[in-house]
């Protein structure tokens, strides 16, 4: 048996190289969202599934009717994408929502597309508050960057 001795100071550096690996990988994380227990995010194996549920984080108010447009924008394992949204609003209530992307990555193109195929099924017809997309047809991680769109929206409305 052949027996080699690596250096202290090498063991050491590449323990810091691991460690500082993870806090990169780390920071690269989304918040995930409850129902979502998949590692890369984006996930076809349910995709007619879909949710929103009530923000209890989120303060009701009055919102101005009219037409708004906001951009999101959220990370993928490739890049950070990015969406724009437009809610028309009546009495608070979302009455049309028209989504755009311009997707980086091939995969995103795919999911962008199906986020935006669903999205109108789970929004129209609700308050803008009540409006907290997870996952449409599919795609979690639109759902961020249609999430983050919204806030502005409500920002921009609030009247």
């Amino acid at each position: 048996m052949i027996r080699t001795t690596v250096p202290t100071s090498v063991r050491k550096g590449s323990a810091l190289v691991g460690i500082a690996g993870l806090f990169v990988l780390a920071g690269c994380s989304g918040t995930p969202a409850a129902d979502d227990t998949s590692n890369s995010g984006e996930s076809s194996s349910a995709p007619s599934s879909s949710s929103s549920s009530t923000g209890s984080d989120s303060a009701s108010g009055t919102y101005a009717d009219g037409t708004y447009t906001a951009d999101g924008s959220y990370q993928t394992p490739e890049t950070v994408e990015k969406i724009s949204v437009t809610l028309t609003l009546a009495d608070g209530v979302v009455t049309d929502v028209e989504v755009t992307g311009d997707p980086q990555a091939r995969e995103t193109e795919q999911y962008q597309g199906a986020f935006i195929d669903g999205i109108a099924a789970e929004v129209e017809g609700k308050s803008i508050d009540e409006l907290n997309v997870s996952r449409v047809a599919g795609s979690s991680l639109t759902s961020g960057g249609f999430n983050d769109a919204v806030e502005s929206i409500k920002e921009q409305a609030a009247a």
